[in-house]
């Protein structure tokens, strides 16, 4: 058995922490040694030797040593308050100027006679090299820290702000050398021997301190695989399961399924029609249906959940619908309800209900007793629906919108309160097939690629501030024609109250001169839902002309007549969350054109920007989305499984994660329940990864 007790040990208790600082280790995910020693370095710089400032090339990101010769603050002419700190810094060969921007307290920061190690992009500037705002650290010669540091390739960690690169090095060294030896190697010699792989202790070391490039990537391997593998284990033992698991077998034809396709103001794309061809015929067999759904934002799968509802519930089971807020779950019921009630007697015999958290509570409890008594054959909801009172009659499909919105535990909650319910899964974040395939591996995959006819292709835009003027005017014009437009700002949780408070005035601005004669409303998530309701309904109505918002509407919202989409601060979004937004319009007969606004030069935002303009369909963006941030970001924080890969890479390393696919194949196979070898504690480290999973262990 693996003795993990020292690696529980809080990081709070290591040398040098204490609980402030413990505080800012814990924001960033590191509460334990454990934590700590699984924290990778997100690259790395060779400082055995630096490129020499003569040697430096234009464009080229590189790292240098060089000495403070001189500093200095100025103000912004073309920014009010806006400072500019400014470095002169040599060696032996020529100098280079370092600015940074809007970070006053650095003037005092550096001092004249200091060595810098600085990694940045080299400009040329006003005919002289530059540095815009580079990563930089002081190294002290003579340091004993600086073994670490100098000398060697040094590892470079995303950090919260109040740690230091050099800190932390230093922490994660002295936990090295206190605790590898309570690491216990959990993968068996002989999967190890078959795929080439380091052991586990000399991985760890070497990937926070390698001693060449090549056991780097060694190192990087052998965790890459690691994670690989007890991300499969689940998915191989889920899928194994379903195999054996006595369903429903629902009726696929009948005459509300018929009636409603019929009643349909539009025809079913191609593509919508094979994916429910793919659902009759799953849904028909004796077994649990587990499907995930892919579609672009407008490719219609709302539809195809409806037919996929219907079929349950014309052979006498309910159906629940999930999705992830409120205006969504509101827009699908007042679609879907409508959709239903026109097609036909059958289909207007079709109770359905709406279940909110925000709903009053007698409304909830009306709610409770009509779908545990069987009389709302389709209930549509956010997580209000995971609550133990809701209770069914006989629920036999369960469908999710916006998957990624909720965690793997929040998943399985819904499916547990019916006789094993088919499940189909939806998302309009798209990956490749061959990579979803894989890391889906117990869910049946379904694509819709196509959209509707008519769907006219959204043009879009990447403009610098300074050309706001020709924006508004444009703006002005698409409004002047009856067109509607959304203007939406950041909001993220760190800054909220400034970026709350950067809308509404800018909102103030908007109504009182720019859009002055035409009608500007605000929504944002701090509203209460009521007027957050009101406001959309204003603006679905035409009474809002111009509707300034946070990322409130980056799920769901409906309103055929917008035609711009303007997104401030563009840089702050990331790609999937511009594309949602984007989705938002071009759901009318008009032209519609998403402009994006960003001064930003940052590589990986530009190449955001950039992909926006040149993609339309989502899974281009998705694969983009993917090579610019990798898969953690991607999948999001919520969502266990991929964001918990803290250093391996799905779509950079399919032939490895093929590999520990097969590897977990053969574990399941052979000993399922994770006992017979359980000295090694794989199982352990299993649960201690993915803890929702000890249910579905425990019920084998």
């Amino acid at each position: 058995m693996q003795n993990t007790q020292g690696l529980n040990t809080p990081v709070r208790y290591l040398s040098g922490v204490g609980p402030k600082r413990a505080e800012l280790f814990n924001g960033m995910g590191i509460n334990t040694v454990e934590d700590l020693l699984y924290y990778f370095p997100r690259r790395y710089e060779d400082r055995t030797s630096f490129t020499a400032i003569s040697q430096l090339r234009e464009g080229s990101t590189q790292t240098i040593k060089a000495q403070i010769l001189a500093k200095g603050q100025r103000r912004s002419f073309r920014r009010r308050g806006f400072s500019i700190t400014e470095v002169a810094a040599g060696d032996n060969t020529g100098r280079i100027s370092c600015v940074w921007f809007n970070q006053p307290y650095l003037k005092e920061y550096f001092k004249v006679g200091e060595t810098l190690v600085l990694y940045g992009k080299v400009e040329r500037y006003a005919g002289r090299l530059q540095m815009s705002a580079p990563e930089f650290e002081i190294v002290s010669p003579g340091n004993e820290d600086d073994s670490l540091n100098i000398g060697r390739i040094v590892p470079v960690y995303s950090l919260a702000e109040g740690l230091t690169q050099r800190g932390v090095r230093r922490l994660i060294k002295d936990a090295l050398d206190e605790y590898l030896g309570s690491i216990d190697e959990f993968l068996p010699y002989d999967i190890r021997s078959r795929n080439n792989l380091l052991n586990l202790a000399r991985s760890l070391r070497n990937i926070h301190f390698p001693q060449d490039t090549q056991i780097q990537q060694e190192s990087f391997r052998r965790l890459s695989f690691e994670e690989f593998l007890l991300f499969q284990l689940p998915l191989v033992l889920r899928k194994s399961r379903k195999e054996d698991k006595q369903g429903i077998a629902h009726k696929a034809e009948g005459g509300p399924v018929r009636d409603f396709i019929k009643s349909l103001d539009f025809d079913l794309t191609a593509g919508q029609k094979a994916v429910i061809e793919e659902i009759k015929l799953d849904m028909a067999r004796p077994f649990s249906m587990q499907r995930l759904l892919q579609g672009d934002v407008g490719s219609g799968k709302t539809v195809v959940a409806t037919i996929s509802a219907l079929i349950a519930i014309q052979g006498g089971y309910q159906a629940a619908f999930l999705v992830p807020t409120e205006i969504l779950a509101k827009q699908h019921y007042g679609k879907i309800s409508s959709q239903v009630s026109a097609a036909g007697s059958q289909a207007k015999k079709i109770k359905i209900g709406l279940l909110t958290s925000s709903a009053a509570q007698k409304d909830k409890e009306k709610v409770y007793r009509d779908v545990k008594r069987g009389t709302i054959d389709l209930v549509i909801g956010t997580h209000a629906l995971l609550e133990e009172k809701v209770e069914f009659r006989n629920l036999g499909l369960v469908v999710i919108d916006e998957q990624h919105k909720f965690g793997v535990g929040q998943r399985v909650l819904l499916p547990q309160k019916g006789p094993n319910p088919d499940v189909l899964i939806m998302t309009a974040t798209p990956i490749p097939r061959t990579l979803a395939i894989t890391i889906y591996g117990d869910l049946d995959i379904s694509v819709i690629r196509d959209l509707p006819p008519g769907r006219l292709p959204i043009t879009t835009q990447w403009i610098k501030s300074n050309r706001r003027p020709w924006l508004y005017s444009f703006i002005r014009e698409q409004l002047r024609s009856g067109r509607q437009a959304y203007i939406v700002y950041p909001v993220i949780e760190e800054s909220y109250s400034l970026d709350l408070l950067s809308a509404k005035k800018m909102y103030a601005d908007l109504k009182k001169d720019t859009f002055k004669g035409f009608k500007v409303g605000l929504i944002h998530g701090k509203m209460k839902q009521a007027e957050q309701d009101k406001v959309m309904s204003e603006f679905k109505a035409g009474g809002i002309q111009v509707l300034v918002a946070t990322t409130v509407l980056e799920v769901g919202i409906d309103v055929a007549n917008a035609s711009v989409m303007v997104v401030e601060q563009a840089e702050r979004f990331g790609l999937s969350q511009l594309h949602q937004l984007r989705g938002r319009i071009g759901r009318g007969k008009y032209p519609s054109f998403c402009v994006l606004v960003s001064d930003s030069s940052a590589p990986e935002a530009q190449a955001r920007l950039a992909a926006m303009v040149k993609y339309n369909g989502g899974f281009n963006i998705a694969e983009e989305d993917l090579k610019i941030r990798g898969p953690g970001e991607f999948f999001g924080k919520r969502q266990h499984g991929l964001s918990e890969l803290k250093i391996a890479n799905p779509l950079t390393q399919m032939q490895l994660l093929k590999s520990a696919r097969e590897e977990a194949i053969k574990i399941i196979q052979s000993d399922p329940r994770l006992e017979l070898r359980q000295d090694l504690g794989l199982k352990e480290k299993l649960l201690h990864r993915f803890p929702e999973y000890e249910n579905l262990m425990a019920a084998l």
